[in-house]
């Protein structure tokens, strides 16, 4: 193992690069097929798809990543070990490059057939998931591995980019245009101006100039084209708490299931500092860490997932297609499928301020990740809410940065936070709650904040302080505007009604169309709860074969198991 590697994995290294038994092989032979690598050829090359987890039993493999003008060794693979991470469980591009040192004999497990492994071999199955998973962390921890962005730290798009690769568990690494070295030498070689930053060097070596998200997640191969011939069981809108739990209810019990998402996974939930009431997490875990848990668990199942692309239209299917619903997610795309489960969440409210849009991506946040911790470093912030995830950001702001107001439009906290987090923020000398208060202007130029004034609603006097970046978590509103014209009722406030209000017959996530459910924050009535929204995911597939039997549309589902 190289110093490079053991640096990064410290005490988990023997988790993360195991060294099989001869009966670990032996059970793992029937999934694979031999190779032969002769000495010097590529096994597996960055950018592109591997042939699957490569299960080494005699010779050496070397792991190298990409440098700028050479190449940098990672790790050295033995008989007994396998070359792969998270990106060979779903047939993703590869990470990094590895080659034969010496003659190699090998056997290859193509990703359908690890996913059985997982299945079939449990145990076995859990030493190898736990290992990929930890190479992945490994992975986004270095930075050393993935997609470079290249722009001015503190830009609008690098941030953008880099909160979209964070969000997407994708690793990647931000280099500094102004004064990175390395940035300077990718700036004159591919001879790129400096108002056409940034830019995104991706593993396949293509480059994108300041591309959207759409765009990078094809580059690095997180979004690949649906498959307009195939029917699933399922497809999910929504790849939060709720949709991740369906999917991988659903998946684990047999289902054909996709899942769509316009931006990434993990919803709302997966932008939470930390959650600490989320029943078996005693001592807390951030909320992209639940979510990537989550996400990993449906791609061992089988789950195709499709972000980020956005689902623009809900129709019936002809008769004579297979599949009752179409789903267009633009682009010509269109997924066929016998049900359909909603749960795309709600998106972000705004504050009604004329000039908000100039600060938003530079200025003003929606979340708050080590990304924006990082750029806030010893600075006084502003944070507007008081629901559980405002509390949330304002603790773990607090760590990083001088001070953080709360502002706050009511006159206590008590009545829309948890206990625990009310006691917290005034146990935290650099937080102030101001309540009673609404902002109501932003100074600036160029899209950098430079003040941020509030009223007391009380009082009616007016505070302006020098902050340079607001928090804005203050609520979300139905994600169901794509939903107008697709026949799906909605309430007075754009939620999805379900179950008895729109008659006795309907159960409680069924919505006004057969074969169509509603789950999560996006339903009428839900409870707004990231444990309430995983057990309407797993509720929800008891009502999934429970229509798949009636509509006589059981034959074309998989090998369905009640399974817990």
């Amino acid at each position: 193992m190289s110093q490079s590697a053991t640096a990064i994995f410290g005490a988990r290294r023997d988790q993360a690069f195991p060294i099989l038994t001869d009966a670990d092989i032996e059970r793992m032979r029937r999934f694979g097929e031999s190779r032969a690598y002769a000495a010097g050829e590529p096994i597996v090359t960055a950018g592109t798809v591997s042939p699957g987890l490569i299960l080494i039993l005699s010779g050496k493999g070397d792991v190298t990543r990409a440098a700028i003008g050479s190449r940098e060794p990672m790790i050295s693979y033995g008989a007994g070990s396998f070359v792969g991470e998270l990106a060979q469980l779903s047939s993703r591009p590869s990470l990094v490059d590895a080659e034969a040192a010496t003659a190699v004999e090998a056997v290859i497990i193509p990703s359908q057939r690890l996913r059985d492994l997982m299945v079939q071999e449990a145990n076995l199955g859990e030493r190898i998931m736990r290992a990929l998973i930890l190479r992945r962390v490994g992975l986004l921890e270095s930075g050393i591995s993935g997609p470079i962005v290249i722009g001015p730290p503190g830009n609008g798009d690098v941030l953008r980019l880099q909160g979209f690769l964070a969000r997407s568990g994708q690793p990647h690494r931000a280099l500094d245009s102004d004064t990175d070295p390395c940035a300077k030498t990718l700036i004159e070689r591919f001879h790129v101006d400096p108002h056409h930053l940034p830019i995104v060097l991706c593993p396949n070596g293509k480059l994108l100039h300041n591309p959207g998200e759409k765009d990078l997640a094809r580059c690095v191969g997180l979004l690949r084209p649906v498959d307009g011939d195939k029917v699933y069981d399922v497809a999910i809108v929504g790849a939060g708490p709720a949709g991740l739990a369906a999917a991988v209810y659903a998946a684990s019990e047999g289902l054909s299931t996709i899942v769509l998402d316009c931006r990434a996974f993990g919803g709302q939930a997966g932008a939470s500092s930390r959650i600490e009431n989320y029943l078996g997490f005693p001592t807390g875990i951030t909320g992209m860490a639940l979510m990537a848990r989550a996400y990993n668990q449906a791609q061992k199942f089988g789950v195709e997932t499709v972000i980020p692309d956005e689902a623009k239209l809900l129709s019936a299917a002809p008769d004579n297609s297979g599949a009752r619903y179409l789903l267009d997610v633009g682009d010509g795309e269109t997924v066929r499928t016998r049900t359909v489960v909603i749960a795309s969440g709600a998106r972000y409210r705004r504050l009604d301020l004329a000039n908000l849009a100039a600060f938003e991506g530079t200025s003003v946040h929606y979340w708050a990740s080590p990304i924006e911790a990082r750029l806030c470093a010893s600075q006084e912030v502003a944070l507007v809410g008081a629901g559980n995830s405002a509390g949330q950001a304002a603790v773990y702001l607090a760590s990083h940065v001088r001070k953080v107001t709360l502002l706050a439009r009511r006159g206590s906290l008590d009545a829309t936070m948890s206990r625990y987090l009310v006691e917290r923020i005034k146990a935290q000398p650099n937080i102030e709650v101001v309540a009673d208060s609404e902002v109501e202007a932003l100074d600036g130029e160029e899209g950098n904040l430079a003040a941020v004034s509030w009223r007391n609603g009380v009082s009616g006097e007016r505070t302006t302080r020098p902050i340079r970046h607001l928090f804005l978590f203050i609520g979300a509103d139905p994600n169901t505007d794509w939903l107008a014209q697709c026949g799906v009722a909605l309430d007075a406030k754009g939620f999805i009604r379900t179950g008895t209000e729109l008659g006795p017959v309907h159960g409680t996530m069924e919505t006004s169309r057969d074969g169509v459910f509603a789950i999560g924050d996006v339903r009428c009535g839900s409870v707004k709860r990231v444990a309430a929204a995983v057990g309407e995911g797993a509720q929800v597939v008891a009502a999934l074969h429970a229509y798949l039997a009636r509509d006589g549309s059981q034959a074309g589902v998989g090998n369905a198991r009640n399974s817990v």
